[in-house]
């Protein structure tokens, strides 16, 4: 899977999440601090890769800054991206199971690595519902944002 991945911050839980994302077999796509010359600011990297994820070139994004919310809105801004704030496994994986997220953000100040490991087995182990209120949700979502079709 082609995982597009921005921290505003080059900190120790964005190179974990980089490592951890490439050894499960990922490529990666990094944008902000994690690629040297990007523009690191949170609202410009966030929404960098949220647009990796609509425009195709990536299946999924992870967004981080230090609290985890200015990435989420930011992402949440790009019609077609559904971006969930996870801080533990169990939240993660309701987004994409519940949500369909497509984008997970992380807070650099509170995600440990042993929690960033549970929160990405949650994240890829977690498939979207097929419950037609699940879809119907997604859909309705799609639409307040001008997204067409739920991706």
């Amino acid at each position: 899977m082609r995982i597009s991945v921005s921290s505003d911050m080059d900190e120790p839980v964005a190179r974990a999440l980089v490592a951890q994302l490439r050894e499960r077999g990922h490529e990666v796509l990094a944008h902000g601090a994690l690629r040297p010359g990007a523009d690191a600011r949170w609202a410009v990297c966030s929404e960098a890769a949220a647009r990796d994820v609509v425009a195709g070139r990536a299946d999924r994004a992870v967004v981080c800054c230090w609290t985890g919310t200015g990435a989420s809105i930011a992402a949440n801004k790009v019609p077609g991206v559904r971006a969930a704030l996870c801080t533990d496994a169990y939240t993660a994986r309701g987004a994409r199971r519940w949500n369909d997220a497509n984008v997970l953000a992380l807070s650099l100040r509170l995600t440990s690595g042993p929690l960033l490991e549970e929160i990405l087995d949650a994240w890829f182990d977690a498939d979207a519902s097929e419950d037609a209120d699940d879809r119907e949700n997604v859909s309705h979502i799609a639409h307040l944002d001008g997204g067409g079709a739920a991706s």
